[in-house]
């Protein structure tokens, strides 16, 4: 259930763009994960694609939900409190299970000087328990919030959903039972729900200014451009 990165054993920043570090990451699982099982991850992707999931989410100029939601701790963290600080750049993932998920949250913790400097703040949403954000705040170490949100009432309303498909030949539960990814477990919930990978800056008054979301979970937007639309 944990996602060791290539180089655990330092949290020196890396030098090279998200992009890079993902391709990476992407070579390794295309080396190591059976073909029909990557076949069926690609196509889940491409079924999302098409059932038009980004057109339904929140865009810019729209006014993002207010939210409270428990950190890695147990603390409550509200949406109002973050933005009192300036802009807050918010990313929705999947879970410390996905190790593109943990690829962002370093190169985003590695960038956190640079967005306060724009007078923004950063947190992560994630349906995970606050046990398992827990976990992952201790290997990683960011310097913001991991929040939980239970049963995805908060990326259901940014419309950013799924449920992982059960039924051949995108069997993709059995996928993730098969490797001990056990998503009613790691989220305390049995909806085998999953909101698709999204960034958002939103400005003091909950407006939203930028947005990215894909289904590609293997794709990220850089820091670099998210610092770009900050400024």
């Amino acid at each position: 259930m944990k996602w060791r990165s290539l180089e655990e054993s330092t949290l020196a920043p890396d030098s090279r763009t998200l992009r890079e570090q993902l391709a990476e990451r992407k070579a390794l699982i295309e080396k190591l994960v059976p073909a029909e099982t990557q076949t069926i991850h690609k196509q889940v992707v491409e079924d999302l694609q098409r059932s038009g999931i980004v057109e339904r989410t929140l865009k810019s100029g729209a006014k993002a939900p207010a939210f409270d939601l428990s950190d890695q701790n147990g603390k409550r963290v509200t949406s109002t409190e973050l933005l009192s600080r300036g802009r807050l750049i918010l990313c929705f993932i999947r879970g410390r299970w996905d190790p593109f998920c943990c690829g962002q949250l370093e190169a985003m913790r590695d960038y956190l000087p640079r967005f306060e400097q724009a007078r923004a703040t950063v947190a992560f949403i994630s349906p995970q328990s606050v046990k398992h954000s827990f976990f992952m705040h201790d290997q990683h170490k960011p310097r913001f919030p991991l929040l939980s949100d239970a049963g995805n009432q908060v990326a259901r309303q940014f419309g950013l959903v799924y449920r992982v498909p059960n039924s051949p030949p995108t069997d993709q539960q059995e996928i993730y039972r098969r490797v001990f990814i056990n998503l009613p477990s790691t989220n305390g919930d049995p909806s085998w729900e999953l909101p698709i990978p999204a960034t958002y800056i939103l400005d003091r008054d909950h407006t939203i200014l930028y947005v990215s979301a894909n289904p590609d979970y293997t794709e990220r937007p850089e820091p670099e451009e998210i610092l770009a639309a900050l400024q």
